[in-house]
């Protein structure tokens, strides 16, 4: 078998790629109040509560996801089972990421990167011109994402205290200065 020959046997060989996030798992706008969407924060809340104590888990109840100055994104797989979610509260000075998570089935699709996105231009389109998430250590994968999108780490800012387990970060708009 010549060198084209074994190439062409591992390519039919191969896994196929992962879904493309954009296509085959649609993000959409949605009310936090459905069912599997609540079974996904209490997802979130449960994973959460394994890396960290209480008191340094600083988590948004349902009824503020449900506020008008909140954007609450789920993403969907094909089946249309609620994959992930994210929320930007926006407020009068920067938009801050809340509520950002990914069941593993859709870790490593993009399915972040476009989340992010897309509730990043939703909160631009609604004249917010920076934005803010509070995280923690222990996510590796979540601190590369934000770095990969323009986060850079900061101090805390608005009613946050400083706390060993969370690392703050900061993104200015596209076109907007860094803020002091």
């Amino acid at each position: 078998m010549d060198g084209a020959a074994r190439r062409a046997a591992r390519a039919a060989a191969a896994p196929p790629p992962p879904p493309s996030a954009t296509t085959a798992m649609p993000i959409a706008f949605e009310s936090p109040d459905q069912a599997d969407v609540i079974a996904l924060i209490a997802e979130l809340d449960a994973y959460q509560l394994t890396l960290y104590p209480p008191e340094s888990v600083y988590a948004l109840d349902l009824a503020t996801l449900k506020q008008p100055h909140v954007l609450f994104a789920v993403a969907r797989d094909e089946a249309g089972a609620a994959l992930g979610c994210a929320a930007i509260v926006l407020g009068p000075e920067y938009g801050e990421l809340k509520r950002m998570y990914l069941r593993p089935a859709g870790r490593g699709t993009g399915l972040a990167d476009a989340l992010l996105s897309q509730l990043e231009a939703a909160a631009r389109a609604r004249g917010c011109h920076q934005f803010a998430l509070e995280t923690g250590p222990a996510q590796p994968a979540a601190l590369a994402l934000y770095a990969r999108h323009g986060y850079q780490r900061c101090g805390p800012y608005g009613d946050y205290l400083d706390d060993p387990l969370s690392v703050f970060m900061r993104k200015p708009a596209p076109g907007q200065a860094e803020a002091a």
